[in-house]
């Protein structure tokens, strides 16, 4: 039996995605993953540990130094990862 309507292979992908609500969890996946795009390699390899929790983006950090010029520059990382994904999956930032 054949539909009258059929969709491409993207289309369904997107509507199942949105179905069972993945959709959250694949933008904070693609958010982890463009860290390293978003804030440079030299910073990226003193990052230890990633993960997202109610909207906020935590960053455990080998070096203090580093830490601090991320506090500072908080505000344009959060934009700039939100801009990444399309939506916004990041509210805040904690650096540890």
């Amino acid at each position: 039996m054949r539909r009258s309507k059929t969709i491409s292979i993207a289309e369904a992908i997107k509507d199942y995605t949105r179905e069972m609500n993945l959709d959250g969890k694949l933008n904070e996946a693609g958010v982890i993953n463009s860290w390293e795009g978003i804030v440079g390699k030299a910073i990226s390899s003193r990052t230890s540990n990633m993960y997202i929790k109610d909207h906020v983006l935590f960053v455990h950090l080998n070096s203090s130094v580093v830490r601090n010029e991320l506090v500072m520059l908080r505000q344009a990382i959060i934009e700039k990862l939100n801009e990444k994904a399309g939506t916004e999956v990041i509210r805040d930032i904690v650096f540890r």
